[in-house]
This record gives C-alpha cells, structure tokens and sequence, in this order.
C-alpha cells in the first residue's frame, strides 16, 4: 500500500504532545496510522540539531516490555501494527521547558528508512491532588493491548460506581460476550437496552426484496410503531410498495493547497490524466473497495477531489478513507509543490446534510413508490387523495422556506429505528434523513405517491451489524452477511414510505395529535 510515504504524512507517525521529561531522561511516542509495519533500526536521534547515541534509547510497544534499540534488527523486528503506539524512551540528560526539533531515521518494513522531522513541546505534568477514593482527575481504567478482558471491564465499572457514587445495574448487565463489541466501542461498561417493536408483516416488491417482510423498529417514541403498522396496513392493501435502487457511492474528499491557482488547476489536468494509475492505488487496498470517479472542485489555490467508490455490502466510510490515502500517497509521490493536504476537507459531507449528496448520491440511492386507489385512502385512512396532495404541495413550500434537506415528513423516524435495531451507524441519520417525495393527483382520482432517499447509508456487514441482537434483526430481515445490501436498502426504503404515509394521513385528518395524546394517557 504505501511503497513511499512522503513527509506530509510522515509527520503524521508522531504524537503530538507526548514530549516529557523522566526520573532517567526523556520519553516521546509514535503512533501508526498508516499501515502494518515492523521497525528494524534506529539509526539517529537528533533534539534541536544534537546528537544522541541510538544506544541510548528503547522502544516500547503498548502493552510490552521495553526493547533496546541495539537488540532491534530485520531478524529481529519490533512489530508496529496499526493503530498501535510505540514509546521511545532516552536514557539522557533531561530537556530543558520549551519547544524542541525532534528528527528521527527509523529503518522499517515495509516502509524502508523513515525520516521524521517534527516540533513539538515539553509537556510538564502537574503535581496530582491527594485524597481519599477516586478523584476527579482520575483517568477511566484501560488496557493498552486487551482492553475487553473482563477484568479491565469489571474495573471500569467499579471505577464509574466510585467515581459517581451510583449503582447502575441494567447498564453493567450485559448478556452477551463483551468481546464481540471489539473494535464497535472503546472503554466499555455495558449496553443501553432500547425497546424493540415488530410491524408489518410489509410487502416488498423490490428488484432484490421480494415478499412479505416482518420489521424490528427500536424506538421509546410512542405511536411510532403503531404509526407504521398503519401505513404498511395501507400498503399491502395497494398490493405492496415497489422499491428500486438507483445508484450507489461512497465518498472520500481530500483537499490539495498549491502555490496559486494555475497550480491547482493544472493538478486536476493531471489527475484526470493519471486516473487509471490512482484507480489502482485505491483498489489495491481492498477486495471490495471499486473506484467509481474522481470529481475535481476547485476554488482558488484550493483543489478539492471527491473520490467516489462502491464498496459491496459495507458502508464503507473506513474501506474509502483507506483507500483514497493510497491514491494521494501516490500522488504526492508523483506531483510536486502541494503545499499541504488533507485526507478529508469536508466535501464528502461525512455525518452531515448537503445538497451534493442529494444530486450525487452518498450510500445507496433508492425509491419506494406506490398508486393508492382513492376508496382504499378514504376507507382505511379516513382522508381524500386531494388531502394529501394539497398538503404534499403545501409542506414543498414550507420546507423550502425553512432551508431543510427534506420535503417530506419524517423519512428520519423509520430510519433511525432500524438503524438501531440493525446496528447502523446512527451519525449516519444526518445524511440519510434526506428525502425527495412526489405525488400525483391521477385522472381517475387515484394517488401516485414516491419517496427517493439519495443518501442511504446502510450495510450488512461490518460496524455493528455484527453484535447479537443487531444480527438477529438482520436475519428476522434476511439480510444478515453479504450479497443482502441492496434488499435491505429496498426494505428501509419501504418502511420509509410507510411512515410518511401514515404521518400525512393523520395530519389531514387530524388524528395526529389525538394519537399521541392516547398514548400519553396509556402510561398514567
């Protein structure tokens, strides 16, 4: 993956702020954040330009005994493996208060000789106030190598009782094995139990979703489930709700400042020319990972390029990041005078709505749309079709005026209640909560209505869609592990159309509050 690291991520090995003083010398850290690697020497050591004996130091992976550097060889490595942090330590005269220049010639595999050249300031600890029982400076227990044994968690749990002079129970009681929340959750206590309502069955009439399905809602949201049921009821009556998948994209937004902008301008020239050559660099990462297109936006000295990938049934947002700094590093290798870079410039919108996934699609674009006879509406529902639309053409105005990312009602109820259940990302609401809703009075006064969702983000595997009760939902769905994303994203999209269906009818009809107000009265 990364054959040559240039400088500018090369800095990025350091940890910032890790400069201090000890009893015997001075200690700093490295970080890695790049890939797999073993360290195989360490052939100089410079502070503010002196030198200082490679015999002096030792290495010490997180978790591990210190290492000379004189027992640290290609035969004998110290492994680095990702995300992992290593401790240099010195056996030297303690720095003086300030800032100094660290320069460091590391030898690695498969890296080669790293040269890191980097300020940073002496961090002076502060004298820890004494007392009884835990103080308020105390740090939450960890373990640098194995932080799910079920000691380290028993002592984080201890540590919150004494630290706030509680006695939660339902949070600390966990029913499945804790090791399967690794790598979903650091510093684990426990698990928040969410109510999980069931609705449909729902008929799908998808190009991979085909059938009746039942769906796990996970909400404390009264109405909400018997809300959808409502409009799935209507649905099914209509013969199903036929969904479709349009296209499909994750991105990744680097951003490259040049000297002026001629400079950038002819940098996207060159990547328009070179983008079989960063294609390659970003698929060799992953077996999944395909790059789709690489859009260049550029303002002023500024080149932003909006990588776009498909990445099978993740998400995605890690395996593009992944991805996407090969192809940079590549760049960097091949382009000179980039001033600075950075992996995400915050154009591929992460957790965030925007316009260009709207028009451009983030995670799987997909409608639901349904003709609902105009007796069926009034029977069921107790509302005309000239309601909803009316009201439909109405609510285009006020989501207009109001700048939202949403002409619908609340596409983001349903979606949030499968993404909890089904161990989505949640942050992910915020761009898969936008919704584009049509309707269409019909000549023989039957309703036409969709529902496209630009920016779904979803997956069946990978993130949390791992851990028990998340997978159990999946499979209640038939889309648990590969091959299953594209129905799934068919059946959200479904329950979505459901949803808005419902909502709107109550409005027209002025059920709404009414709903709600029984529920409330049913929990006194």
């Amino acid at each position: 993956m990364f054959r040559f690291i240039p400088n500018v991520l090369l800095k990025q090995l350091y940890t910032r702020s890790s400069l201090r003083n000890t009893p015997t010398g001075f200690t700093f850290s490295l970080k890695n954040r790049l890939a797999d690697a073993q360290f195989t020497g360490l052939t100089q050591v410079r502070i503010d330009g002196e030198a200082y004996p490679v015999d002096a130091f030792t290495l010490e992976l997180d978790g591990q005994e210190a290492i000379r550097v004189s027992a640290i060889s290609t035969k004998n490595p110290l492994k680095f493996p990702l995300r992992r942090k290593v401790t240099v330590q010195a056996t030297a005269a303690p720095l003086i208060t300030g800032r100094h220049t660290i320069e460091l010639i590391l030898q690695s595999q498969p890296f080669g000789r790293l040269t890191i050249m980097i300020e940073d300031e002496l961090q002076v600890d502060q004298a820890q106030h004494q007392g009884a029982g835990v103080q308020k400076n105390a740090t939450i227990p960890r373990h640098p190598v194995d932080d799910m044994s079920p000691e380290i968690i028993r002592e984080r749990q201890d540590f919150l009782r004494q630290y706030t002079q509680t006695l939660p129970n339902y949070l600390t009681t966990v029913p499945f094995d804790p090791a399967l929340v690794r790598g979903n959750c650091e510093q684990f206590v426990g698990v928040a139990q969410v109510p999980i309502g069931l609705v449909g069955p729902l008929r799908i009439n998808g190009e991979h979703a085909q059938g009746d399905f039942l769906i796990p809602l996970a909400t404390t949201e009264g109405t909400l489930v018997a809300s959808y049921n409502r409009g799935i009821k209507l649905l099914n009556q209509c013969g199903g709700v036929t969904c479709t998948v349009l296209d499909e994209g994750m991105q990744r937004a680097p951003v490259f400042v040049m000297h002026d902008a001629r400079a950038a301008r002819d940098l996207s020239r060159w990547v328009a020319d070179h983008e079989p050559e960063l294609r390659s660099e970003a698929e060799s990462t992953s077996r999944f990972a395909r790059l789709r297109y690489i859009t260049p936006y550029q303002a002023g000295r500024m080149l932003f390029l909006r990588f776009g990938y498909t990445t099978g049934d993740a998400a995605g947002q890690n395996m593009v990041s992944k991805a996407t700094l090969a192809a940079c590093n590549y760049l960097l290798q091949q382009v000179a005078g980039v001033e600075h870079f950075y992996l995400e410039s915050n154009m591929a919108t992460d957790k965030k709505p925007s316009f260009v996934n709207t028009l451009q699609t983030r995670g799987k674009r997909v409608t639901a749309e349904v003709t609902i006879p105009k007796d069926l509406l009034l029977r069921e529902l107790q509302v005309e079709p000239e309601q909803l639309d009316r009201h439909a053409r109405i609510g285009n105005v006020g989501a207009f005026m109001a700048g939202t990312n949403n002409n619908g009602l609340h596409s983001v109820n349903g979606l949030a209640a499968l993404f909890i259940a089904t161990g989505q990302d949640v942050a992910c609401l915020a761009e898969s909560s936008a919704a584009i809703t049509t309707s269409e009075l019909l000549p023989n006064g039957d309703l036409y209505g969709s529902i496209t969702l630009p920016s779904l983000i979803v997956g069946t595997v990978g993130g949390g869609t791992g851990l028990p009760t998340q997978q159990e939902c999946l499979n209640i769905l038939g889309c648990s592990g590969t091959g299953q994303v594209y129905k799934f994203a068919e059946i959200v999209a479904g329950v979505v159309a459901a949803g808005e269906l419902s909502l709107a009818a109550a409005i027209s009809s002025l059920d709404w509050v009414s709903s709600h107000e029984s529920a409330r009265q049913s929990k006194s």
